[in-house]
């Protein structure tokens, strides 16, 4: 094609769009790896794995997905993260047509086929493109279960000294206005707009506070603040109760920390030994900062990171594929 030739190149003469392209050819892309990728039923090759354009959960947000870690092999709480998947599904009106126990073989065949020790996993399932509207009760629901390897959601350096959150102006709505119970893909929309904000003024990441003015979470992790020596969280009731949440705070109640669920205000901050967060993304994570106020990566922080390290990384025996 020479420069004059644009009929049938929709990109032909937009800087903009040569700019991005630009970009984007520097990054990790998601749709040019080796490996496989489980996808209605199979395993297929990665590049293979495509969807329509006109496909429901692209436009109308009916999608749900979960994010899970693989340590020496294993998916932790495999059980908890499927279950969850499927109860998203039906929060959003529809049935994954694959049971608790397919769910669980496809997973663990999948992170077998790619060979990685430690690993993200991202299952995801969504309505198809039979159907184009609102309305859309009749699309077929697919499901996905892709495997890569990702390392800590933060910089080893961020992890040592804490994290720098940034107050989000999107908060966590009313449950009686989203399914805040379902890991939808449409709930995420305000946490990537949060994000990026806060990385573009230098921060890692938000501080979300709830439509009451509450402490929430971040974008993708739950909260948790220490105040002489008892951990405080907010009470998970228009976010995600997560699986590590549940699973850090079985470790603090093992060491004998006193745990407070209860509302956080953001005029609590200031008066915090340590904070911290939680996730299948960022594990552990001490915050150092939010906003002007500085925090330590303290004794309680420390002590839970180590044993959450050590309960992802203890053998276990290997299931059948």
């Amino acid at each position: 094609m020479t420069a004059n030739d644009t009929e049938g190149n929709p990109f032909a003469g937009n800087s903009n769009t040569a700019i991005h392209c630009s970009a984007r050819s520097a990054m990790l892309n998601f749709d040019d790896q080796d490996g496989q990728i489980w996808y209605d039923g199979a395993l297929r090759p990665w590049r293979d794995v495509r969807l329509h354009v006109l496909s429901h959960g692209l436009h109308y947000g009916s999608c749900v997905f979960e994010g899970e870690r693989v340590y020496n092999g294993s998916v932790f709480r495999l059980r908890e993260h499927s279950q969850r998947l499927l109860d998203s599904a039906n929060i959003l009106g529809f049935e994954i047509p694959y049971s608790l126990e397919e769910i669980e073989r496809a997973t663990r065949e999948t992170v077998a086929a790619q060979g990685y020790a430690d690993a993200y996993v991202r299952p995801v399932a969504w309505r198809g493109s039979e159907m184009m509207g609102v309305s859309a009760q009749q699309s077929f629901i697919h499901l996905a279960i892709a495997v890569w390897e990702w390392p800590s959601y933060f910089s080893p350096e961020a992890r040592t000294k804490g994290i720098k959150l940034k107050r989000a102006k999107w908060r966590r709505p009313d449950p009686q206005c989203a399914p805040v119970k379902a890991k939808a893909a449409g709930l995420y929309m305000i946490c990537t707009l949060s994000k990026h904000d806060a990385e573009t003024t230098g921060f890692d990441d938000a501080l979300m506070l709830d439509w009451r003015g509450q402490i929430a979470e971040t974008t993708g992790a739950n909260f948790f603040l220490v105040k002489d020596g008892e951990i405080h969280t907010p009470i998970p009731d228009c976010f995600l109760d997560g699986i590590t949440r549940r699973s850090v705070m079985g470790l603090a109640r093992a060491r004998g920390y006193r745990l407070h669920e209860r509302v956080i205000m953001p005029d609590e901050l200031p008066g915090a030994d340590e904070i911290f967060v939680t996730g299948t993304a960022a594990e552990v994570t001490p915050v150092g900062q939010i906003d002007d106020l500085r925090f330590q990566v303290g004794p309680v922080t420390r002590a839970l990171m180590e044993d959450f390290e050590k309960m992802v990384r203890a053998p276990v025996a290997a299931p059948a594929v």
